[in-house]
């Protein structure tokens, strides 16, 4: 597969972020400020598409604690790797674990923390010049991108009769991204199932680049990437076939993605965190202000906050140190709507006490 592979990385202090881009909390949220905990740094590795809520939230951190917070993107499937490792503590993800990542965290002893964050669509996406891809089903969808179409489908009127006659510049996401591992369950039916000759990397905004670039170009990421470059790119309306998911070709909206009909490229966010982590004072209080600001941050990137129901959920599992995944046995549920996420958060887990917080290290 060709193409970047990116890692992108976001120290913030409390005085290196003046002016600050974006905020989600002034410095006067005093009952942050009453609580803070001793300086430390704490990285948040993985998803892409969770990395600008992360960095929304560590942007309006700095102003109230000398901590620092590395917000790293090397995928969701990076991420796990090293949570399961331990070699990093929380985890951003655009999916969540899959029961092949559990098996290596039991393996090591790794006991983590599942919370939903927000919702997202993976937006299809095209040059903004681009006059005939207004829409596509997911039929057409999975025959661009299926494995048999490489080096095969080559060429817009490949597709469809009547478009152009020019080849397809394709851009994705690299194999350890979740939008990646996602897309493929969604569209080609099996994760990591794709074609291989197409443009590649973990950096978003690498692809936001490529398709701009290239009139004959078709990408897909995240839909907050789309929001904050739509004077760049054009949505591709998708038709999943269902009416019962909303008649013909739907365009991916804050509406269309948290009611589901936006189907079935629809998704929850999650953070995980491991419990070894969750020990320490300074752990707990970045997750609390986390939780307390996520809405807010997830709303100003683009993304689309959870309901308060929701996110009262994650506030208990972390309160709880709830050990273990709502989909462990089946790993990628496709087009989960609020609904069915409530079910399934609600559903039993291992809870262990929460205890005291251990010292700083």
């Amino acid at each position: 597969m060709r193409g970047a592979r990116s890692i992108r990385r976001l120290a913030v202090t409390a005085v290196s972020l003046l002016p600050v881009a974006i905020t989600v909390a002034g410095c006067g949220d005093k009952s942050y400020q009453d609580k803070q905990p001793p300086p430390a740094r704490i990285t948040v590795d993985g998803s892409s598409t969770v990395l600008p809520i992360t960095q929304a939230v560590a942007r309006s951190y700095a102003e109230l604690t000398p901590t620092i917070i590395d917000a790293v993107a090397s995928g969701t499937g990076g991420g796990f790797k090293k949570l399961c490792a331990g070699k990093v503590a929380i985890v951003g993800a655009s999916r969540p674990i899959l029961p092949a990542e559990i098996k290596v965290c039991d393996q090591h002893g790794v006991k983590y923390v599942e919370m939903p964050i927000a919702f997202d669509g993976i937006a299809v996406v095209v040059h903004s010049s681009n006059t005939w891809a207004t829409s596509m089903t997911t039929a057409e969808l999975k025959r661009l991108w299926e494995p048999a179409s490489e080096g095969r489908l080559l060429r817009w009127s490949d597709l469809r009769p009547g478009w152009p006659g020019e080849a397809i510049a394709l851009f994705g996401p690299g194999v350890d991204s979740g939008t990646f591992d996602y897309f493929t369950k969604a569209i080609v039916g099996e994760e990591k199932a794709s074609r291989g000759d197409f443009q590649a990397s973990e950096d978003d905004d690498v692809l936001v680049a490529g398709v701009a670039s290239n009139r004959n170009a078709l990408g897909y990421f995240g839909f907050a990437y789309y929001r904050k470059n739509q004077d760049r790119l054009r949505l591709v309306a998708i038709d999943d076939g269902d009416p019962g998911n909303g008649a013909g070709a739907i365009v991916p909206s804050a509406d269309a993605i948290i009611r589901g009909t936006y189907h079935p490229l629809s998704r929850p966010l999650f953070l995980y965190v491991s419990q070894s982590a969750a020990r320490y004072a300074q752990t707990q209080h970045f997750i609390n202000y986390y939780l307390d600001h996520v809405a807010a941050a997830a709303e100003q990137v683009g993304s689309v906050p959870l309901p308060p129901r929701l996110l009262a959920l994650s506030r208990r599992r972390f309160a709880q140190r709830q050990h273990g995944s709502a989909f462990q046995r089946g790993g990628i549920e496709i087009g989960l709507t609020v609904g069915e996420l409530l079910d399934a958060e609600t559903a039993t887990v291992v809870a262990e006490p929460a205890g005291k917080p251990a010292p700083a290290p």
